[in-house]
Formats: structure tokens, sequence, C-alpha cells
């Protein structure tokens, strides 16, 4: 993921949302909509997200030190899944509590007219901060559908944005509902059940985020494309005849480790042998640039169907 275009969309979704919460804390002030309230948390809590995904995007690009050799790319992660923390605690469980206390204690609306228009100004708001979101993310999306995308993207920035986003829209929605059903029907019900709606919105989005982020923290591997053009790249046919094993893993959004034991000639001399080694990594790096930390180990690959079973092992086989 391209710097600028992460941060324009993380800083566009910050202003909406900060713009936003002003609005709606003032609507609910003067309305006493419940609706209003969670909505009003909701945007407050996505500022602070948005605002701890730009600490965590600038605390990423520190040098490696002896401490953490491999760098600090992963600390994008570690934000991102504080951010489903807030999103959970904050966002849906206050608005889930808030809804809860509008059933039991029901008032009715004052100024309904204002609500209304917030909700359709922010309404507006929202969906100009998710285009951006979505425009910046279909160079990175490509060919995979939206959800494929939010699910195996290793930048996390924009596939919260855009989840965020997207639950802003349609909390925003929820609430509409609720409070113009509550002004036709002069039920408050409708009221409380759109914030009960926004706060189960909100801990659905943060649970999906917790559990993506979740994999990105543990340690996930390169992508099978990635994958197959890192064999390609390695097994050059002549001096270097087999891939015996490779695993990868991220360090960062923007870069992987590589570590593979490849097969060479048994008649090779140890200079041809790191000659093809240096080789292979050069290549690796030509044909996957995130593979920037890459350790080969070359070994000569014997058929373990060849191999004749020691004295020691058949002496323990007997002993068993």
């Amino acid at each position: 993921m391209s710097a600028s275009g992460g941060n324009k969309a993380i800083i566009a979704a910050f202003l909406a949302n900060l713009g936003i919460a002003i609005t709606k804390l003032i609507a609910w002030a003067v309305s006493g909509s419940s609706s209003m309230l969670a909505e009003s948390v909701h945007s407050l809590a996505d500022s602070g997200n948005q605002i701890l995904l730009l600490i965590g995007g600038k605390r990423a690009k520190r040098a490696a030190t002896k401490e953490h050799p491999f760098g600090f790319g992963r600390e994008r992660f570690v934000y991102a899944f504080v951010v489903s923390i807030i999103l959970f605690s904050v966002g849906g469980v206050f608005s889930i509590y808030e809804g809860i206390q509008k059933l039991q204690h029901p008032h009715p609306l004052e100024a309904w007219w204002v609500p209304i228009l917030v909700l359709i100004i922010a309404i507006g708001l929202e969906s100009f901060s998710l285009r951006t979101a979505i425009k910046e993310s279909r160079p990175l999306k490509g060919n995979a559908t939206w959800v494929q995308f939010v699910r195996h993207a290793k930048a996390p920035e924009l596939p919260v944005v855009l989840l965020e986003d997207l639950a802003a829209l349609l909390g925003l929605v929820f609430a509409f509902f609720g409070v113009g059903l509550t002004v036709i029907t002069h039920n408050s019900v409708f009221d409380a059940i759109g914030t009960l709606l926004i706060g189960a919105l909100l801990v659905c989005v943060a649970v999906v985020l917790a559990i993506e982020t979740k994999s990105l923290l543990l340690g996930e591997g390169a992508s099978d494309t990635d994958v197959a053009k890192l064999e390609t790249a390695l097994v050059d046919g002549k001096n270097i005849e087999r891939i015996i094993h490779m695993k990868t893993l991220y360090l960062g959004p923007d870069e992987f480790m590589v570590g593979a034991k490849v097969g060479v000639r048994a008649e090779m001399t140890a200079r041809e042998i790191s000659v093809a080694v240096n080789e292979a990594e050069t290549r690796a790096r030509a044909a996957v640039p995130a593979a920037r930390v890459i350790y080969l180990e070359s070994d000569v690959y014997v058929d373990p169907a060849e191999v004749t079973p020691s004295t020691e092992s058949i002496v323990l086989k007997s002993s068993d």
C-alpha cells in the first residue's frame, strides 16, 4: 500500500468523522435522541481510530534496532487491532447499552427536525469518505472481490477505513429510520431500536477486524501468487535444481522474509554454490520486491525413498 494513498483515505475519514461527531452531539443535546448519541460516540471512536492508524503508520517506519532486528513494520498490525477493540468497546457496547436504557426509560424527541437534518448531511459526508477509501483501494484490490481484499490485504489501514466507513454509513441509515419512525408514530421505541441496531453493527465490524488483524499479528505467509513467483525465480535449472522446502513470513505490510533450503548439484564447489545462491536471491527480489529479507541454505537433495535405513535405526525399531 502506498503511504500517500493510505494516509489520504485515513485523513479524509478523520476530518469527516470529527465534523460529523460535533454536529451529532449538538443534535443529541437539542433533541434527546438516543440514536444521535450512539452515532456521536461512534463518530468520536472512529476519529480516535484514524489517529491511531496514522500513529501506527509513522511508528512502523522506525529503523531496525538490536532488540528488533527486523524493524517495526508489524506495529501497524498492533494499532489496527487496538482500533478493533475500541470500536467494539466504545462504539458497539455503549450503543447497545444506550438502546437498552432508552427502551426502559423512553422519552419523546424534541426539535425532531434537527437530527433529521444532521443525519442527511452526515450521510453525504460519510459517502464522500467511503468513496475516497474505495478509490484508494481499487489499485490494490485488482481483480479480487471486496471481501477477498479485506480478508487478504496485508496493509491494514485501508480495510479498516473501508469497514469503518461502511459501518458508519449503515449506522446513519439505521439512525435515520429510527428517528424518522419515532417522529411519524410518536413512539420512541423505534429510536431505541435504531440505537441497538447501530450497536450490533459496530460489534460485528469490530469482530471481523479483530479476527483479520489477529491473523496478521500471529504471522501470515506470502500469497500463493508470490510463492509461485519465488519458486520460479529461485530454481534456474542449472545450479539450483529444486526447492527442498521454503517458508515465508510477513514482517510488515510491505515486506516479508523468505527462508528456503535449495538443492544444488553434488559436484559443485563451495565458490560455485555461493555464486548460485547470491544469483538466486537477486532473481527472487527482482520477481517479488516485497521479499526483502531472504535466507537460503544450500543442500544436496536425496530422495527419501532411496535412503537405506541406518543400523542404529534398525536396532531402535527392533528394541521397540
